[in-house]
């Protein structure tokens, strides 16, 4: 596993200082802290959860130092809930423990609160009841390396780590009668059963909801937050909210589709001309450009651009699709129709063929196996960790970008011809896609050929500043101009030895003899195409044409590749 590219935190930018600044307010690290390294009061989810961390601060310590129970230190939860100022040796609780007394004495109903301990260590086989006399006997979850990488750093890297269970949308009855506040309809299908709900919800829920949520509520959509940026369609969505007073938006737009595993409706909740409407685990699945526009509107009311008012009486039509319990039974047969109804949803308004494989099975188990293998992030959605790059969590440099991998996943096939030659809707199309990411077992091949790519790019910077030897032309021919992923199809037919260790030198390797591959490509009649050689009847002198950028998206470069180096 690469740790250097998941767990070194990089200089943060001034949003994400200021969120720290929020999170060490939870901090409680220091002398008579009660074995509580810091707290959260979780409103939502009703808990008190208490931290105590032991990972080492080295990134081999952090993956591979365990430590024994020995090693953490007594909690004293059970005092400090009890409201005891003092541990029991007399000694005062910090500033930061009785700060927590205090926040948990101003909660109303704090009688149905849960408490829970969270440990961040790598830990062996810890008995639970040595750890139940460390904690006080409260429920105890351990947070090992692999834990903390998959369920903390990946989450908030791409933006998807907001997760709360249930989403309350107001429902404004202004302007209906409350009993026919949303239409109901039963739909048997080939997988279970499921609810379809439609119901009219103020523009302003929507903005704020997806403000909040961003990429957590997007997760079986085929776009991220970000990539929903660039649309002109943004920009009519935005007028027929700020340019109008009248509710023109409900008419001219299509609504928004949202997931749910379950729906309760209450029109009745002490509030006049107003309803609530509770989704368990929402995601939207259509509609996703109209919850963005809302929510960048959103985003300026609060900051001030826009009057308080300008929401007031515009409402969007909602489509929620909520699944019968039954269907936890099945998860994949559940995916399955969930990856269905977001194809079908989305294909009425324009997605480009690689957003709509975004959410296929085969990328995102290549996306968990690249990160939890080689620390690198794929992004399967453009965009998608663009958080991870704002608040400087990771690197540009640490994304695979899909386009390049699946185009290097081609090369792995001796089709390098096709993945130069071909524009990106074509190799994402569906036949070809499948053709190409067509087994996660070949992701150490799929890795060598990346990570081959990524090397050559590496030596192409080395002659960026040579005018006498642009692109190393002189060293490797047009290699680097035009053949890259001709270089990687001949890497990965030169060398069985798909080891990440062996990439540098089986590229240098390569390298070396590019120069003479190329004169024998020119000699190949099969290449008269590309390279011609015509002598002037006058003076006798011969002259050539070189094309080689044909050549390397030619049908015969392929074939060139395979008798020249698969042969040697």
């Amino acid at each position: 596993m690469v740790t250097a590219g998941k767990i070194k935190l990089l200089s943060l930018s001034s949003r994400s200082q200021v969120e720290f600044k929020k999170r060490e307010h939870f901090v409680t690290d220091k002398g008579y802290d009660g074995g509580i390294d810091a707290y959260y009061i979780d409103e939502v989810a009703k808990k008190v959860i208490f931290i105590q961390s032991k990972f080492r601060t080295n990134g081999v310590n952090f993956e591979e130092k365990e430590i024994s129970h020995a090693e953490l230190l007594k909690m004293d939860v059970g005092r400090i809930i009890d409201g005891e100022i003092d541990d029991e040796d007399g000694n005062p609780y910090n500033g930061k423990i009785k700060q927590l007394q205090r926040e948990m004495s101003a909660i109303h109903d704090i009688g149905r609160y849960k408490y829970e301990v969270v440990i961040l260590a790598n830990m062996g086989n810890v008995k639970l009841s040595q750890l139940t006399k460390l904690t006080g006997g409260f429920p105890t979850i351990i947070f090992n390396f692999k834990k903390t990488y998959n369920e903390l750093v990946f989450p908030v890297v791409s933006g998807t780590f907001y997760n709360d269970p249930e989403l309350r949308i107001m429902l404004n009855l202004s302007n209906t009668n409350p009993t026919n506040v949303r239409a109901s309809y039963n739909v048997k299908t080939e997988f279970k059963n499921c609810d379809i709900s439609l119901v009219f919800v103020p523009t302003k829920e929507i903005g704020s909801i997806l403000y909040k949520y961003k990429n957590s509520i997007l997760k079986y959509n085929p776009r991220s937050y970000l990539e929903l940026t660039n649309n002109t369609v943004n920009k009519e969505i935005s007028r027929t909210i700020t340019a109008r007073e009248t509710n023109e938006f409900a008419l001219f737009n299509n609504g928004i589709t949202i997931l749910s595993d379950d729906t309760n409706f209450n029109e009745r909740i002490g509030v006049k001309d107003q309803a609530q409407v509770v989704v368990t685990n929402p995601q939207i699945l259509n509609g996703g450009q109209t919850a963005y526009t809302l929510s960048r509107i959103y985003e300026m009311l609060i900051n001030g651009k826009y009057k308080d008012n300008i929401f007031d009486n515009k409402e969007v039509l909602v489509k929620i699709i909520t699944f019968s319990p039954e269907t936890d039974d099945n998860n994949d047969a559940r995916l399955k129709l969930i990856e269905d109804i977001s194809r079908a949803t989305n294909s009425q308004t324009p997605v480009n063929e690689a957003d709509r494989r975004a959410n296929d099975k085969i990328q995102i188990e290549l996306q968990n196996m690249i990160y939890n293998e080689y620390g690198l992030y794929y992004e399967r959605k453009r965009g998608e960790f663009a958080d991870g790059i704002r608040d400087g969590y990771i690197k540009r440099a640490q994304i695979i970008d899909r386009d390049i991998f699946l185009r290097v996943c081609m090369s792995c096939d001796l089709r390098s011809a096709q993945a130069r030659r071909n524009g990106s809707e074509q190799i994402f199309r569906e036949d070809n896609f499948q053709n190409a990411l067509n087994n996660v077992k070949r992701l150490p091949e799929y890795m060598f050929a990346y990570l081959s790519w990524h090397r050559l790019g590496e030596i192409e910077k080395l002659f960026k500043n040579d005018a006498n030897n642009a692109y190393g032309v002189i060293n490797y021919g047009q290699a680097l101009r035009y053949g890259k992923f001709a270089v990687v199809a001949a890497c990965n037919a030169y060398t069985s030895d798909k080891r990440i260790d062996n990439v540098n030198n089986t590229v240098d390797l390569v390298l070396s003899k590019w120069l003479d591959y190329e004169k024998y490509a020119i000699e190949q009649r099969t290449n008269y195409a590309y390279f011609i050689t015509t002598t002037d009847e006058e003076t006798g002198d011969k002259y050539s044409e070189m094309n080689f950028s044909g050549y390397y998206k030619g049908r015969t470069l392929d074939d060139d590749i395979k008798d020249y180096f698969q042969k040697s």
